[in-house]
């Protein structure tokens, strides 16, 4: 999954995770210890059936359950299922995410044997995914998208390995065009999204990285600007071009004057984009910077 454009939208690939809506979670209830499916005897024969049978609304047609060795000891179709249902109980005791590393048994969804990860059931023969991760233990139907586990980040990432490179010091996989054109930033993703909180190296949402060398949802990103919010919510720097719009509050300064009582009040203000402070005509629509010209300032004082 790669994106398009600027470094505002570098492209970065997508966690080896569906992008489905995260919606009708499956869980298979039955603890591992308590006989939830049949263990380690010789199963039957998987019965022939609809691919649309297997899986869950995040991975259809796959025929793997992870059982939670991170707390639960539950069957679920798979980590996302099993969060979704965990996460959002108020107890702390049951409270708890799934690690898939942590994973060392699967059932089979044909024929419910309980045994060691593998890319094959080894009772009935059939094949979890078409794209298998041992250690990630990691299972997908589809393997259209470009699956491929990156060393570097520790995790599956979609979109073709051939597609990006792993930057060492932003320790994240970047598109190839990206190589000897990005701001780079150390543990470039390992941090939470400011706008929604979400940890960004192992969100399945695509990130976008701002000229001013922060990273952001894409999806947070375009939120900000449909509601007018043109800074950085980390450093306040403008992170798209403005010039139009600072040319456009220069006219409009210009054709509406302040009354006489505050035409000449000069403020002092810092400039966001360049960190420069300078002195400026105080006015309703904005307050310019005397070095860079842009409208991206805060007030800090009276002249």
């Amino acid at each position: 999954m790669s994106q398009e454009g600027s470094e505002a939208d570098a492209g970065l690939p997508g966690l080896g995770e569906s992008e489905e809506e995260m919606s009708d979670c499956q869980s298979f209830a039955s603890a591992a210890e308590e006989g939830g499916g049949r263990t380690g005897d010789r199963a039957e024969a998987a019965p022939a059936a609809n691919e649309q049978q297997w899986g869950c609304s995040h991975y259809p047609g796959r025929k793997a359950r992870l059982i939670c060795n991170s707390g639960c000891g539950e069957i679920f179709a798979c980590r996302l299922c099993h969060d979704e249902v965990k996460e959002a109980t108020p107890d702390p005791k049951t409270n708890h995410a799934l690690v898939r590393g942590d994973v060392t048994q699967v059932q089979c969804a044909a024929c419910e044997l309980v045994q060691p990860v593998n890319p094959t059931c080894s009772g009935c023969g059939v094949e979890f995914g078409k794209y298998f991760c041992g250690i990630c233990n990691f299972f997908d139907a589809d393997a259209s998208r470009g699956q491929f586990h990156c060393d570097g980040c520790g995790i599956c990432r979609v979109g073709g390995r051939e597609n990006f490179f792993h930057c060492a010091r932003c320790e994240c996989c970047l598109a190839v065009a990206l190589k000897d054109n990005h701001t780079c930033t150390e543990a470039h993703l390992k941090h939470n999204c400011p706008v929604c909180l979400e940890y960004l190296h192992t969100s399945r949402e695509a990130p976008s990285f701002l000229s001013c060398g922060h990273t952001i949802h894409q999806s947070c990103f375009q939120d900000l600007l449909r509601s007018g919010h043109y800074r950085c919510p980390t450093c306040n720097k403008a992170p798209i071009d403005m010039s139009a719009y600072w040319k456009w509050l220069d006219e409009e300064i210009a054709d509406t004057p302040m009354p006489e009582e505050y035409r000449n009040m000069k403020l002092r203000v810092l400039c966001n984009d360049c960190l420069e402070k300078t002195e400026t005509l105080f006015h309703t629509s904005g307050l310019k910077c005397g070095n860079c010209g842009g409208y991206n300032t805060q007030r800090i004082g009276e002249v």
